[in-house]
C-alpha cells in the first residue's frame, strides 16, 4: 500500500509535540471522500493547535491542517467524483480528524466543497479558510444592508490572512477601505491590494469614552480585545462589526451604549457554517467576490518547512498566506 508524508500532532510526557510521520490510507480517520492533497494553508489556528501555544487539539494524535485542497481520488458521496477539484476545511478537520497537513485527506462529504469554476486549486488554498471566513463576513455584513455608498469599511488586523483577502474583494466591490495595521512597513502592500487608507496601530488614538467620534460604516475585526471594544465606540449610526478573530485577546469590554444609542451591530463570523452558506460564499468567491491580488497574496512553501512556518505564524512575521506544497 502507497505511504505518504503526513504531520502528526501528538501529546507526550504531559507536551504537545508535531512530527512528519509516514502513513497510509488505513492510518487516517474514516469519511466518505478521499482527497489527493496538492496545498494547505497554515493558519494562526494550525499553529496554536501544532505547538501547543493554544488548547486548539480534542484528540491525540491528529494530522494538523484546519483545509486542504486537491482531487477526489475515491467518493461514497454521489456529489463528488474522481479527479473533482475539491478544498475541506472547518468543522473537526485538523483538531478532531485527520486534517489537511497529509499526502491524503479522508473527511465526511458535508466537509468537503467542490471548486467553482474559475478558482484553481491552488487559489483556493491560498483562500482556505481565512479567505472563506472573509467572503463570508462581507456577505453577512451585506445581507444586514451594508453597501458601498454606506461609508468607510475599516479591516483590523489588515495584513494576515483575512485581512488582506478582505481588502481585496472589499475594494473590488467598490467599497472605500481602510486598513489598520501594526506593520508600518507594510502600507504599501496594503494599497496595492485596495486599501484607500492605512492607520498605523501605534499611532491610533483609541480614546477612552463611552462612544467616540463616528468613523465607520462597517468594520472587519480578526484581533478582537481593547481594539474591538474601541470599534464599538467609533462606529456610524447602525454600524456593523463583523468579528471573527481574537489575536489581541478574548475579553470584550464595553458599554451597551453604541448598541442602544447608535444600534450598532456586532455579527459573529464562524468557519464552521452551514453547507448551504459555504457553497453561496464559495459561488461568490469565484465571481464578485474574487481576489485580484493571489499571487502578491500569498507565499509558496516546501511541506517540509511547515514547522517554520508555524513558528513564524506565531510571531507575527507572515504577511498574507502561507501555502505549503505537498504533492
Amino acid at each position: 500500500m502507497e505511504k505518504f508524508k503526513a504531520y502528526r500532532i501528538f501529546e507526550e510526557e504531559g507536551s504537545v509535540r508535531g512530527r512528519f510521520v509516514e502513513l497510509t490510507l488505513d492510518d487516517l480517520d474514516p469519511g466518505e471522500v478521499t482527497i489527493k492533497t496538492a496545498y494547505a494553508s497554515v493558519n494562526y489556528k494550525d499553529a496554536l493547535a501544532a505547538t501547543g501555544a493554544g488548547k486548539v487539539i480534542r484528540r491525540f494524535p491528529c494530522i494538523g491542517g484546519i483545509d486542504a485542497a486537491g482531487s477526489v481520488v475515491t467518493s461514497a458521496d454521489p456529489r463528488f467524483r474522481a479527479g473533482d477539484p475539491v478544498i475541506a476545511h472547518g468543522f473537526g478537520l485538523g483538531v478532531s480528524h485527520d486534517g489537511g497537513f497529509s499526502g491524503y485527506v479522508r473527511a465526511p462529504g458535508d466537509w468537503v466543497i467542490a471548486l467553482p469554476s474559475g478558482i484553481s486549486v491552488i487559489d483556493a488554498s491560498t483562500l482556505g479558510v481565512a479567505g472563506y471566513t472573509a467572503a463570508q463576513a462581507i456577505h453577512v455584513l451585506e445581507v444586514s444592508g451594508l453597501k458601498p455608498a454606506s461609508g468607510k469599511v475599516l479591516v483590523n488586523g489588515a495584513t494576515g490572512g483575512c485581512g488582506s483577502i478582505a481588502i481585496d474583494m472589499l475594494s473590488r466591490l467598490g467599497y472605500h477601505v481602510v486598513a489598520l495595521t501594526g506593520k508600518d512597513a507594510e502600507h504599501a502592500y496594503l494599497k496595492e491590494l485596495g486599501a484607500a487608507e492605512v492607520l498605523s496601530r501605534q499611532k491610533l488614538e483609541m480614546g477612552k469614552r463611552p462612544l467616540e467620534k463616528s468613523l465607520w460604516a462597517a468594520a472587519l475585526d480578526s484581533v478582537g480585545g481593547e481594539q474591538l471594544a474601541w470599534l464599538t465606540r467609533t462606529m456610524q449610526e447602525n454600524g456593523l462589526i463583523a468579528s471573527f478573530g481574537n489575536a489581541g485577546g478574548i475579553e470584550l469590554h464595553t458599554t451597551v451604549l453604541p448598541f442602544i444609542l447608535r444600534g450598532v451591530r456586532l455579527l459573529g463570523i464562524s468557519s464552521d457554517s452551514p453547507r448551504a452558506l459555504r457553497e453561496t460564499v464559495w459561488k461568490r468567491i469565484a465571481s464578485d467576490l474574487k481576489p485580484r491580488h493571489l499571487e502578491q497574496i500569498r507565499h509558496v512553501a516546501a511541506f517540509e518547512k511547515l514547522p517554520d512556518l508555524f513558528q513564524q505564524t506565531l510571531k507575527a512575521q507572515v504577511r498574507g498566506r502561507s501555502v505549503v506544497r505537498i504533492s
